[in-house]
């Protein structure tokens, strides 16, 4: 924002009593985060969305124009900050995305938009700028650093280069690099990881890191030093004291599938390390947890669940994270000179905002939204993604074994193991018969069938694999073109007329995610916007995405959300074995291996 004396000398008229105040809130209980104090009896006096005072009695501020509020000593809290969080996962737009969490206490968020940025490149970067930009709420965006996340190893839709970051850093909306998921590209001192976090670095901003290892040994401190100075990637207790001793604030997630709070915020009510340090973030949410469970206020009160006082959890989702950003005087507290983000709560322990004021306006009541959101029109190339070569048709699901494995009895294979709310995958090595010159499915043993199919640059590449943990008792597909990070289709099943069936349906509508049992299409989220997002209400899409969880239940899976599990199994950068569209990636070694190997 620019600044002028016109804006400070209007400020101070209102705290003054010398000019009216466009709203003011009056009788409320102050969470003062910055203090770490409740103060009772406490009005705020709003002017041109920002706060021009904070005390006990605002009534020199009231002329017969001023919007008064009774907060009939409710709590008076900072609007909450959503420090790292991709607005893909919820499968819908930015202005949509809005629309579901501002009702729910979110007044900011920090958005790293690498899906869409994996599927257009830069100009899918600037469609997301451009939208966040005519919010109610503030939406701030991180430039994708890893586009694609593992060179060599996959085939992206698109690149993202140092030049591209250089040029991004100038953007209004641009607050830093998003997650740098490349980290043995770090540690190893690969020249374009550097580039682009020094790009960052001139320019002024914040480096997001994401270093998905258990080893915190010599790698680990090479990644810091490369410069990141977050990371959401923990799951430790121990994860989240090495990173604060580093100096990198830990971001503790908690997302839809991604549960990271309980273990690592014992480093704050067990070991006593100071708070300050410890950032709330989502990280992922699927459009159902948002419509049902709610955003940042369902985190809020899984922190407090898991031991923190109120205060302390409210820090973590609003002071903490905007003076990690720099934003300390933009938002985050209650205070002068702020914007004038303010929730109204009842009780701090059971989080619901009451009334919700962004910017200086109230923008939701009890859960509903009081404003017309603007509209934005995406242009047409975003919503052709999905480039097949031809309709695929079962054999192309089929698990060959190579010839030089043929005439083998028994053969061992490399299988991606499901780990049930957490991002890492586990490699496992099992015996698998062979019948003929193929290897088949067992349901004994939940073992299916998994597929990359390239959907980018249609070249017909289809890779398959194998996977455990989905618990599928029946003839079943399952399928998505939301397959992080590069966004090829991801396709899961224990029949091939299925495996085809969900991918042809999927190039059909455009994208989005697919349920097929028994031959019949059972849930399908139609996702046009690079084959992530819908142009539909949230409220929509959490029903498609209902059905489409009621459909993974029907064919016997139990997982909590396993729609994110299957957005996963591509993802190249996070341990332990994923596939792509060059085969299965041993992703701590960062090299291919084979899907069968002798016994």
């Amino acid at each position: 924002m620019m600044y002028s004396v016109q804006h400070f000398h209007t400020l101070v008229d209102v705290a003054m009593g010398r000019e009216p105040a466009d709203l003011v809130i009056r009788h409320g209980q102050w969470v003062c985060v910055q203090s770490g104090e409740i103060v009772p009896n406490t009005d705020i006096a709003i002017k041109d969305g920002r706060i021009a005072y904070v005390g006990e009695d605002a009534s020199h501020c009231v002329s017969k124009d001023t919007v008064v509020i009774d907060a009939a000593d409710r709590y008076l809290v900072p609007g909450l900050l959503d420090a790292h969080m991709h607005v893909e996962s919820g499968m819908v737009t930015v202005t949509e995305f809005v629309r579901a969490v501002a009702p729910r206490g979110t007044t900011g968020m920090f958005i790293d938009p690498h899906e869409i940025a994996n599927v257009f490149g830069l100009k899918g970067v600037r469609l997301m700028v451009d939208e966040a930009a005519v919010q109610p709420i503030h939406v701030w965006v991180q430039v994708p650093s890893c586009v694609p996340s593992a060179p060599g190893l996959e085939t992206p839709g698109a690149s993202i280069g140092p030049e591209d970051v250089a040029e991004a850093m100038t953007w209004d909306g641009i607050i830093g690099l998003g997650e740098v998921m490349n980290f043995p590209g770090v540690a190893s001192g690969d020249a374009k990881m550097l580039a682009e976090m020094a790009e960052a670095r001139k320019a002024g901003k914040v480096i997001g890191g994401h270093y998905a290892s258990p080893d915190l040994g010599l790698p680990f401190h090479g990644y810091v030093a490369g410069g990141a100075e977050d990371d959401h990637e923990g799951t430790r207790l121990e994860d989240a004291v090495a990173r604060v001793r580093q100096g990198m604030k830990a971001m503790l997630r908690y997302g839809s599938a991604w549960h990271d709070v309980a273990a690592q915020v014992k480093a704050v009510t067990k070991l006593g390390l100071d708070p300050r340090h410890f950032i709330l973030c989502t990280d992922d949410s699927h459009a159902e947890t948002l419509s049902q469970q709610g955003h940042m206020d369902r985190v809020i009160r899984h922190a407090i669940h898991e031991g923190l006082s109120p205060m302390t959890a409210i820090q973590m989702a609003t002071l903490n994270t905007a003076e990690h950003f720099g934003l300390s005087r933009e938002v985050g507290m209650i205070a002068p000179g702020r914007w004038a983000d303010v929730l109204l709560v009842k009780d701090l322990r059971e989080f619901f905002a009451d009334l919700v004021v962004a910017k200086g306006r109230v923008i939701a009541e009890k859960g509903d939204l009081l404003i017309e959101l603007p509209s934005f029109d995406y242009p047409e190339w975003a919503r052709r993604s999905v480039h097949l070569k031809r309709p695929l048709q079962a054999d192309d699901f089929r698990l060959h074994v190579p010839e030089e494995l043929r005439g083998e009895k028994r053969l061992m294979a490399n299988v991606i193991g499901i780990i049930e709310n957490q991002a890492p995958t586990r490699h496992l090595r099992l015996e698998v018969p062979v019948e003929g010159d193929e290897v088949q499915v067992d349901m004994e043993r939940d073992l299916a069938k998994v597929a990359l199919v390239e959907r980018h640059h249609g070249s017909g590449s289809v890779t398959v694999g194998l996977v455990q943990g989905f618990g599928f008792t029946a003839p079943c597909a399952v399928a998505s073109t939301v397959a992080h990070d590069s966004h090829h289709m991801v396709v899961v099943g224990t029949r091939e007329a299925e495996m085809a069936l969900a991918a042809n349906t999927l190039a059909e509508v455009g994208g989005g995610q697919v349920v097929v049992k028994d031959g019949e299409v059972i849930g399908l989220v139609e996702l046009t916007i690079g084959g992530l997002m819908s142009t539909e209400r949230a409220e929509v899409v959490a029903q498609k995405a209902a059905a489409m969880l009621d459909g993974f239940r029907a064919c016997g899976c139990t997982l909590n959300n396993p729609n994110m599990q299957l957005s996963l199994l591509a993802l190249a950068v996070i341990p332990e074995l994923r596939i792509s569209d060059k085969g299965l990636v041993d992703v701590n070694r960062f090299a291919l291996v084979p899907v069968l190997e002798t016994v």
